[in-house]
């Protein structure tokens, strides 16, 4: 339904790959100061060249046909032979100063590469890929700094037989955009050292993973912590020696509550068992002075955290039962005072919620709308989004732009992640491991990472009113290391995420890496 193909058949007659255009026609004739025809509707269908556009290439590639995100047309891209075209517009006399191009797009995939750019603008050439959606409009933004009066508009597609792309609704605006959080959860590193594990650079150098990883541009660390767990990590003593090193780098700190001994998500929220017994008044008193022991060592130390996650993934509440979504009054109580706890340490500390199911609209409004009814304190939500879950990239889209605008809070991806392949290096099977569990037009290697998380910051950069924080991997350094599995309390449970670390089963930083770098 979504396949784009050319309306008028007969504009294809003079426009031969033998006549593509060799050299970039004078942009001169198309100079503007304003952002011409951004809608595709001065032309209706089947126009090659759209007015106020040039195009450069495999012309006939290019082309306005019906179906537009907004009024009646869109800018396609497409050819049943392999093709590569550029669709521009040349501005000028421009006020210098920081610019951003916002637009809606649409892929099919599998090109080599399509992009939106922004370029000629007398500094560095911008780039915004344009994310796998193929049927739902994502907004992507590009930002840029005008300093020459004049900029160039540019869509690009270098693509195989049948690839396709829309556009439509581009807008140039005064504004900027950025992503601060670049960051990974690295809450495995530790226990992976202390049974061998090893990490290397992409040369292969071995060297300290956070050391690696800040190279790579990460700036901001994740570290749950559980209570009292099995196996001696991801306790408090543990949480405050990596948080040194964390904070060495130059990092920032999010710590993550789970509440629990063990692991805490929508399935999962089990009081730790020195709380077993305890009413829910207690409850809340275990909550306050946990969370104000952990953060105040932390202050003590130098590493006073920068964000707190007040439960994790906690879409059906926490410390079940007193704290379940069943009984919303006691929830909000457990959750104010972590919110307490933690501004009694230290009052610029960040509180996040974080809930699972990313592209889960009515749930999350659900969610938060009794949050913010029944008085819970709040700083930002945060949101886990894996793709082979939790929805399609308009979904998640959808309700992060949702959450940010609805409760008029920052968002971040507390988690994402996707596998450089699908294969498993120790014995236990991975968590995705067949072809058939992917996203669409993501495969399962190192590009297709790359790719995801490219796409999944773009999808946060674009957040309205500059909301969209950032992104944290998860788990960057849980490489297969016998003794480092998924069971605290079983030491000979296996890795089933190996394949979506972000170093590879030689131990190597792995190209995905280069997401850190996103504006």
């Amino acid at each position: 339904m979504f396949h784009p193909r050319r309306t008028l058949k007969a504009l294809l007659l003079p426009l031969t790959a033998g006549l593509a255009l060799t050299a970039l026609p004078a942009q001169t004739a198309q100079a503007a100061s304003t952002l011409t025809n951004g809608g595709f509707e001065a032309d209706g269908a089947g126009a090659a060249v759209p007015s106020g556009w040039s195009e450069y290439g495999t012309a006939a590639a290019s082309y306005s046909e019906a179906g537009g995100r907004s009024g009646g047309y869109r800018l396609s891209h497409w050819s049943s032979s392999a093709y590569k075209v550029e669709t521009y517009q040349y501005l000028s006399g421009l006020a210098n100063g920081s610019y951003k191009l916002t637009a809606w797009v649409r892929s099919g995939g599998g090109q080599n590469s399509a992009y939106i750019a922004v370029r000629n603008c007398g500094g560095t050439e911008q780039r915004t890929d344009l994310p796998v959606s193929a049927s739902g409009w994502i907004r992507i933004v590009v930002p840029v700094n005008v300093t020459g009066n004049q900029c160039t508009i540019s869509i690009n597609s270098d693509a195989n037989a049948g690839n396709w792309i829309n556009v439509d609704d581009l807008t140039l605006t005064s504004g900027t955009s950025s992503t601060a959080i670049k960051g990974a959860d690295i809450s495995s590193l530790a226990k992976s050292e202390a049974k061998g594990g090893v990490y290397r650079t992409a040369s292969g150098t071995t060297g300290d993973a956070l050391s690696v990883l800040k190279s790579a541009g990460m700036n901001y660390a994740r570290l749950k912590v559980w209570v009292n767990p099995a196996d001696g990590y991801n306790n408090k003593a543990r949480v405050l020696a990596t948080a040194k090193r964390v904070k060495a780098q130059g990092m920032k700190l999010l710590v993550d509550f789970h509440y629990s001994d063990t692991w805490a998500d929508p399935g999962h929220q089990t009081k730790p068992a020195a709380w077993a017994g305890h009413s829910y008044g207690q409850l809340r008193t275990d909550v306050y002075h946990h969370t104000y022991d952990v953060l105040n060592a932390l202050k003590a130390q130098g590493t006073t955290a920068d964000m707190v996650q007040v439960g994790n993934e906690i879409n059906g509440g926490m410390l079940w039962s007193e704290g379940s979504t069943d009984n919303w009054t006691q929830l909000a109580g457990l959750l104010n005072s972590g919110y307490d706890a933690v501004k009694a340490v230290s009052s610029s500390t960040t509180v996040a919620l974080h809930l699972a199911e990313g592209g889960d609209l009515e749930g999350t409004r659900w969610w938060f709308d009794n949050a913010v009814a029944k008085g819970v304190k709040f700083d930002v939500i945060g949101l886990s989004y894996y793709g082979y879950w939790h929805g399609t990239l308009y979904d998640f889209q959808t309700t992060l732009d949702d959450a940010a605008t609805r409760y008029g809070k920052p968002v971040y991806v507390a988690e994402t992640a996707y596998p450089f392949r699908l294969d498993s290096k120790d014995a236990h099977e991975n968590i995705i491991d067949v072809s058939g569990e992917l996203v669409p037009g993501y495969p399962a290697s190192t590009t297709g990472q790359t790719r995801w998380m490219n796409d999944i910051a773009s999808i946060v950069e674009a957040v309205p009113n500059g909301r969209g924080l950032g992104v944290f991997y998860w788990e960057a350094t849980w490489t297969a290391v016998d003794g480092n599995g998924w069971d605290p309390t079983d030491p000979a449970s296996g890795n089933g995420w190996e394949n979506q670390a972000l170093f590879g089963y030689d131990d190597r930083a792995l190209p995905a890496m280069a997401w850190f770098r996103h504006r």
